[in-house]
């Protein structure tokens, strides 16, 4: 018997893959279940199912179905909110990296011509002159926060609360009438000279939010941690996964080691996520913050490759880790390092190397593999043979936002490229082994090397400058700029400090090198800069020590 595929297509059997449909369940089945707490503030789901169809409700008369919401918030109520109420009102949800410098942030609400913005009260200042850089100026509403300290005057914009109460808590949901269409967009910070608009759709969202849950094997009611922020590629989809396995999200505006030991004591936080930078930060908290943990805390690290030594050392304090790996195009983590039972009796300094790994494709990816970039064949299963790490699936961007070349070129030959060089173990596990295009990885983010070295070039005693990564202890490596002088009777009036002073008028705060060095540079016979050689030197430096200071 051939089944028919002419079988007509009904509203009862078919409707498009959203995560709004995890608050709806969640909000039905558990109505009365913590939802989000925020300091004293708590919510139930029902609630936030209500003040998400507010917030639809509200939007609807500011926008047109496939417009743009931007915000700038930490990880507060409303920031959870507006990734359900944006997606509601049938628009597109834009969260932006509150580490941002005014420059890039109009770059940003510019180019995805964003309609609203919703900020922070900590964000208002600085958003309202990236708004002025812009011909066409979005709608900016207050988020006001009682748990920060206001700005003296009350500002003139639409204030979050009270936009909420003017929307309707029935609003009918606009559910998307086809799967593919957009749910977000997230900025790339720094893989290329300027931010790519990674554009997200629906589907995707809905299969890789499910499966973080399966990866992880996060039972039903999970308590939440939000060390995460919310920007980093809609925290790796977890504001939707919690809903989907009906969890309890607790909120920090600011992550320091007490806040986080003092939540999993008052709340019982049963799972949190990190780049490898917070878990240096909760290791190195001084003894009176840190608390015995209750029960088993689960962390989930990704962003950059952890070096085993500080999962050993995160591990000693009763916390269980596991790590994953992927990029802004992949949703977040698309790899994990899935643990075989077989490897516990290992010893401890073998176990952290192996779960270093970036290991193997989760469930909702067709194929993971390292590949030779320019034949497109699988390297060799030897741990050894470097190749570029690509990926196949639905669980990938649309695109690049009005980049459609560039969309081409990511996707060649059917498969995505990640730019990340890699080698393949025997047991299919892939590790990362070098990173292409000269991206450094600070505390999670991606710094382009182009970008520094581009200001580093605008000063006026500056001939020469190359900027490589340099290891640090809390950061993993920050940038470490090479610099050569136009004039070597500089050499004594231009100081370390002063090129460090003047890049941090010219650049976000995490793209400030930390390290000066005043040479000559070496350079290959065409004039090229040996960025290999400069790179052994920085590694001789040594790292650099963790300042005590919060993230």
């Amino acid at each position: 018997m051939v089944v028919s595929d002419d079988l007509p297509k009904c509203e009862a059997n078919y409707a498009a893959l959203t995560p709004i449909s995890f608050l709806k369940r969640t909000a039905s089945v558990y109505p009365d279940r913590k939802s989000v707490i925020y300091g004293d503030r708590v919510f139930t789901w029902s609630q936030t199912f209500d003040r998400c169809r507010q917030l639809a409700s509200a939007l609807r008369s500011f926008i047109s179905a496939g417009d743009t919401v931007a915000v700038i918030a930490p990880n507060v109520p409303a920031m959870y909110e507006l990734h359900f109420g944006v997606p509601m009102a049938n628009a597109v949800l834009n969260t932006l990296n509150t580490r941002l410098d005014v420059r890039m942030l109009a770059r940003i609400l510019g180019h995805s011509e964003a309609k609203v913005f919703f900020v922070d009260t900590e964000f208002l200042e600085m958003a309202e002159q990236a708004v002025q850089q812009l011909s066409k100026k979005p709608l900016i509403v207050h988020i006001e926060d009682k748990a920060f300290q206001a700005r003296a005057g009350r500002p003139v914009h639409p204030e979050y609360e009270d936009l909420l109460r003017r929307g309707d808590s029935k609003f009918p949901i606009c559910w998307p009438a086809d799967e593919w269409e957009a749910i977000s967009i997230n900025y790339t910070s720094g893989t290329t000279a300027h931010p790519k608009g990674v554009v997200y759709h629906h589907r995707g969202a809905y299969i890789n939010a499910l499966v973080s849950a399966l990866d992880w094997q996060m039972p039903q009611g999970p308590v939440f941690l939000w060390t995460l922020p919310m920007f980093h590629c809609n925290g790796w989809l977890f504001p939707w996964t919690i809903a989907a396995q009906s969890g309890t999200n607790v909120c920090l505006r600011a992550v320091t080691p007490k806040a986080v030991f003092d939540a999993i004591a008052q709340h019982r936080v049963t799972h949190l996520c990190g780049a490898p930078v917070v878990l240096n930060m909760i290791y190195s908290a001084h003894e009176r913050e840190k608390k015995p943990l209750p029960h088993a805390v689960h962390i989930l690290t990704g962003g950059a490759p952890p070096p085993a030594s500080v999962l050993l050392r995160i591990e000693s304090l009763g916390f269980s880790v596991d790590h994953g790996y992927g990029l802004t195009e992949s949703y977040g983590p698309a790899t994990s390092c899935i643990w075989k039972p077989e490897w516990d009796s290992l010893p401890s300094e073998e176990r952290a190397s192996l779960k270093a790994r970036q290991g193997v494709g989760h469930v909702g990816l067709v194929d993971v593999d390292v590949l030779d970039p320019h034949t497109m064949t699988p390297v060799p299963r030897d741990g050894q043979t470097m190749g570029e790490v690509m990926m196949k699936g639905n669980c990938l961007m649309k695109g690049y936002l009005k980049e459609p070349q560039l969309t081409e070129e990511a996707f060649r030959g059917g498969w995505f490229h990640t730019g990340d060089l890699g080698v393949m173990h025997p047991d299919n596990y892939i590790a990362l082994k070098d990173r292409s295009k000269d991206i450094i990885i600070s505390g999670g983010e991606n710094i382009s090397s182009i970008e520094v070295e581009s200001v580093l070039f605008r000063h006026p005693h500056v001939l020469e400058a190359a900027v490589v990564a340099r290891p640090d202890e809390f950061w993993g490596e920050t940038p470490c700029a090479y610099v050569t002088l136009n004039d070597p009777s500089f050499v004594d009036r231009v100081t370390e400090k002063d090129i460090i002073e003047f890049c941090r008028n010219n650049l976000p705060k995490y793209m400030i090198p930390k390290t000066v060095v005043f040479r000559d540079l070496p350079k290959t016979v065409t004039g090229k800069v040996q960025k290999n050689v400069l790179r052994e030197h920085a590694k001789k430096l040594g790292s650099l020590r963790p300042p005590t200071s919060k993230l």
